[in-house]
């Protein structure tokens, strides 16, 4: 059996943040473990998963170069089923080196590569791939939210669902083989009623669970919002706003905004990524519009982002009320909060609804509406992300298209076997039910998953 190169080697890293800090962890993990702490240390090992006061050595010069905490798992009972040591030194850069470079001096130790320590858990059946991705997002997760949903995936529970169902349908497929694997004997009636039951079941439960309006990947990468309207109307104030700081340029210059700028925003709790855009107007020099290839370029990036935006804001000049720009007004739809700016400036009374939308109505400049909008804005978020359970969504398209031809086959099997007695109509039913584990076994990693794992695992740091 040919060794797996992941695994025939010790690894060592850092797998605290980058920069000076008070404590840093370096993390070393392989058959090797034991004897480079031994070298390091000059001590014999000491009692499993107890922290350890030791004094570090380089084993060439016999240097000392700092007094660490020192914690030792031996395998299988460590993160990555290997054995693993853990040295909790001092955060300064030249201790963190000096450690480093005492580990690359040992023999067959080598640096990790990004996301190696929880690729060898992966290969050592300690995480299977949604738990894999549950801690990528778990070590990602700027709000609330997505800590929540991160820690369910991180702790196994959508994996655990994922597993149910595979198991079930591995049952129904034992019952399948079984009615053709038996067809001349006498075998129960209920044979292909219980597989088809099974089937059913379970397609039900797919269905259901990626009805979810992708909430779990727009929690993850954030409700995607696009800030619209014409040149001047305040868009990149009331992003800079939202934002609590300069994230774009403000000016009185027409056509200031030529790209799509972002900021990520935390609303109560709930992520949300605000883009604002170059200021609407055609190409030409007539009516308002610009020759300037470069804004026309921007106004094409501000329109794409609003066809795959979840949220518009459409932003009016109230200074130029009561004409309304046409762009702006024909972008307006459901998923639009309307809203004039420039309260401040206002001779008369704002419309109510524009388009059969409400309008709300604010000044950037003396801060009026802006609490108003801002309420709305987190309704609206929460309205597109809440779940009203704690049960796991899918958080990847991989997870939803593997779903998908679970479903697929599932539907093909039950089909072609709704009339069937006690044998089944043809083997092509047990190759339905095949496809349909296999698709499930994909999303943990049960199989088929050797192409996955460079994706997957790219998305680590270092030590980690």
């Amino acid at each position: 059996m040919a060794v797996n190169p992941y695994l025939s080697d010790t690894i060592f890293a850092k797998a605290t943040g980058a920069g000076v800090s008070g404590v840093a962890v370096i993390r070393v993990s392989g058959p090797d473990a034991g004897p480079a702490l031994l070298a390091l240390g000059k001590k014999p090992l000491p009692p499993p998963r107890v922290a350890t006061l030791m004094r570090l050595y380089d084993p060439n010069t016999n240097g000392a170069i700092d007094e660490a905490l020192v914690l030792w798992f031996p395998a299988p009972n460590s993160f990555t089923g290997e054995d693993v040591c853990e040295l909790h030194i001092h955060g300064g850069i030249a201790v963190v080196a000096g450690v480093l470079g005492a580990l690359g001096e040992i023999k067959n130790l080598r640096p990790a590569e990004p996301g190696e320590f929880t690729r060898r858990a992966f290969l050592n059946d300690k995480l299977d791939l949604t738990r894999v991705e549950g801690l990528a997002d778990l070590v990602a997760a700027e709000t609330e939210a997505q800590l929540k949903q991160a820690l369910i995936q991180a702790e196994g529970g959508l994996g655990t669902l994922y597993d149910e169902w595979r198991s079930r349908l591995v049952r129904a497929l034992a019952l399948v083989e079984a009615a053709l694997d038996f067809s001349d004997e006498e075998l129960p009636d209920d044979i292909t009623a219980g597989a088809i039951k099974t089937a059913t079941e379970v397609l039900q439960k797919i269905e259901h669970h990626i009805n979810d309006a992708h909430r779990g990947e727009r929690l993850r990468t954030g409700v995607r919002m696009v800030i619209l309207g014409p040149p001047n109307a305040g868009k990149s104030s009331i992003m800079n706003a939202l934002a609590k700081r300069d994230a774009a340029i403000v000016s009185d210059i027409a056509g200031t905004t030529r790209d799509v700028v972002e900021v990520h925003l935390n609303l109560g709790g709930y992520p949300l990524l605000l883009a604002d855009t170059a200021g609407l107007r055609g190409e030409g020099s007539e009516a308002g519009g610009t020759t300037d290839t470069i804004e026309l370029e921007g106004v094409r990036r501000a329109r794409d982002w609003a066809k795959r935006a979840d949220l518009k804001l459409c932003l009016f000049d109230g200074a130029k009320l009561p004409m309304l720009d046409k762009e702006t007004e024909a972008l307006i739809d459901e998923n639009t909060i309307v809203c004039i700016n420039k309260l401040d400036a206002l001779s008369d009374a704002p419309p109510d609804k524009i388009n059969g939308q409400n309008v709300l109505s604010v000044s950037v400049k003396t801060g009026d509406g802006m609490d108003e909008l801002l309420s709305v804005l987190k309704k609206r978020v929460e309205n597109i992300l809440a779940v009203s359970t704690d049960a796991p969504l899918p958080t990847r398209e991989r997870h939803r298209h593997a779903l998908k031809e679970c479903a697929a086959s599932l539907k093909r099997f039950i089909g072609d076997n709704k009339n069937a007695t006690a044998t089944l109509t043809s083997e092509l039913a047990a190759e339905d039910l095949r496809l349909a584990v296999r698709a499930l076994g994909r999303i943990t990693g049960r199989v088929d998953v050797e192409e996955l794992l460079d994706v997957i695992f790219a998305e680590f740091c270092i030590g980690k």
